[in-house]
């Protein structure tokens, strides 16, 4: 006789689903009150980004690399340049600071590592000397105030010298081009060339203050290659100078 399988008790189903309804309650709120990953315990807080973090500095289409560097009444001045020479710029004070971008390599100017040269002073000064073909280019910067600029006008040195000197001695720096006398010859030409020299001296607002007797040489001024003269050596710069 076939045996029929207990019923098991109403209660007892209703006990056994209860509990299994409670169990799953209580496993989806653990879930849910588990902490997510960026409110974990001990997680560091981000830093935000340094401003220009990442960025690098260009001259022209590659990267910067530091030719010379000085500092002038306090304030670091840095010359910068592509790794040929050909492109360059000048960073003044700490980053983020002024910046240049000279013109003289834009005209055929190469930028090594004796071309910066700065002169404090009542009105500071720095003088960025490239060569090129037939002579040198000199790029001004000068200081008032705390604020540089560009002197806006390059110097040209058919000589290939270019310096700053306080030659007046009043407290300012002074630009010094040494030049061929050649006024019947094209600067740059073997006639020219072949010429004597002379060094004729500007104030920092461009303004002329004299020339030099001639002599065969540049080399036969003192300090050359950074020229230094003193008034006394000048006398008015003729047609012909």
């Amino acid at each position: 006789m076939p045996t029929r399988p207990k019923r098991v008790p109403r209660a007892a189903l209703l006990t056994a689903v209860l509990a299994m309804v409670v169990t799953t309650a209580a496993f989806v709120a653990v879930v849910e009150l588990r902490p997510k990953p960026d409110d974990s315990v001990g997680a560091s807080p981000r830093e935000p980004s340094a401003p220009g973090a990442g960025t690098t500095t260009t001259c022209g289409n590659n990267p910067c690399r530091q030719l010379a560097a000085m500092t002038v009444g306090g304030v670091p001045v840095v010359l910068l340049a592509d790794e040929a020479g050909g492109w360059g710029r000048v960073q003044i004070g700490p980053q983020p600071g002024t910046e240049f971008e000279l013109a003289i390599t834009g005209m055929g100017a190469k930028l090594s590592g004796t071309s910066l040269r700065c002169v404090q002073g009542s009105t500071s000064a720095c003088l960025i000397r490239g060569d090129t073909s037939g002579g040198a280019y000199g790029e001004l910067l000068t200081e008032s105030g705390g604020a540089w600029r560009d002197f806006g006008r390059p110097y040209f040195a058919d000589a290939g010298t270019l310096s700053l000197n306080d030659v007046s001695q009043d407290g300012r720096p002074d630009v010094i081009v040494v030049r061929h006398e050649c006024p019947r010859a094209t600067p740059g030409t073997p006639t020219c060339q072949a010429a004597p020299v002379l060094a004729e001296v500007y104030e920092l607002d461009g303004s002329v203050m004299g020339c030099t007797a001639t002599v065969t040489a540049p080399s036969n001024f003192r300090g050359w290659p950074d020229v230094e003269l003193r008034k006394a050596q000048l006398r008015p710069c003729t047609s012909g100078d």
